[in-house]
């Protein structure tokens, strides 16, 4: 089976053998139902136990699956009449982020993600999902475009961080940010952002101010990769496992920390298994998040997203313990 993950091969050995049996029967005529069955509920089994039981490394890996759906396949699932806006009127286009205004059950709301693509070819067209400043700036003008027409707005996050090249520093890679931390705090129409893949460092917090940060079940958040964490702190990309532990990456984890607000459930084995019924499940939330955020003024919309940071972090002494609130 093409595009599986390590930790799935003993599933892949079990549907295989199961697949072999049953072509046996067709092809030989000889009744193995009873085999067959026996090995199907080893199977369930099987499923239960390791996607039931998923570590750190897991979901990271599950996070960068080549076939993990992008922001484009939620919008083609989730909203309709999406129309796509270009360009950040000082530079140029950024195809790692894509932008444009869309009807969520009917509402206009205006959508912003990162887009990586799933072959080389599209890969290198949108950077590797990986934006220039002119896709961060691109991304503010439609916010601040919203902001101007009172329409909520969806951020996806999903990319490994910011395009550190020389031409992206030249262009004010880090002030493209910063202004988006900035100017997000202060927007008054309600922001909802949803870590779909792998949210890094900077380049995910620039679409990630919002009232609401929900993330898919094998998602990541982090200030960087297991990777490049690893190769800091034991000077070995090789512990890129060890470090996922370590440094508490996952949605369940960032949940308990109170990073995150919710946790959305993913079809078994990841949403690349069943992008349909993947969407139904975001689009709960996001019907939920917006309806909660219809009832608040424009000036509680920007106190409610400054109580949300300004809890993040908190913490307290227990029995001389230092303990996360």
């Amino acid at each position: 089976m093409a595009n599986e993950l390590p930790f799935e091969k003993p599933i892949i050995e079990l549907k295989t053998k199961i697949e072999e049996l049953k072509k046996f029967t067709e092809e030989k005529g000889i009744d193995l139902t009873g085999e067959i069955t026996k090995l199907e509920e080893r199977l369930e089994q099987l499923e239960n136990d390791i996607y039931g039981n998923i570590q750190p490394w897991d979901r990271v890996q599950i996070a960068r699956h080549s076939e993990r759906p992008t922001t484009l396949d939620y919008i083609s699932h989730l909203f309709t009449d999406f129309i796509e806006l270009h360009g950040d009127r000082y530079y140029g286009d950024d195809e790692a982020i894509v932008a444009g205004i869309a009807k969520f059950q009917g509402t206009a709301v205006t959508v912003i993600g990162h887009q990586r693509g799933k072959d080389t070819k599209e890969n290198i067209r949108r950077n590797f999902g990986m934006p220039h400043p002119e896709g961060y700036r691109k991304a503010l003008r439609l916010m601040k475009q919203a902001e101007k027409f009172h329409r909520p707005i969806i951020c996806f996050i999903d990319t490994k961080g910011a395009y550190p090249g020389k031409a992206a520093e030249e262009r004010g890679q880090s002030e493209a940010i910063a202004k988006n931390l900035l100017e997000m705090a202060g927007i008054t129409v309600p922001i909802i952002c949803i870590v779909i893949g792998e949210g890094g460092s900077g380049g995910a917090l620039a679409l990630g101010v919002g009232n609401y940060i929900h993330m898919l079940e094998n998602s990541t958040y982090s200030v960087i990769s297991p990777e490049g964490a690893a190769a800091l702190l034991w000077k070995d990309a090789s512990l890129a496992k060890r470090a996922a532990e370590t440094m508490r990456i996952t949605a369940p984890d960032l949940k308990e920390l109170n990073v995150i607000d919710e946790i959305i459930p993913e079809v078994r084995g990841g949403a690349h298994r069943d992008i349909e019924k993947q969407a139904v499940a975001i689009e709960k939330v996001l019907e939920k998040s917006l309806a909660d955020l219809s009832e608040f003024s424009e000036n509680e919309l920007i106190e409610h997203r400054y109580e949300k940071f300004k809890k993040i972090g908190e913490y307290g002494l227990v029995n001389d313990t230092i303990t996360i609130k």
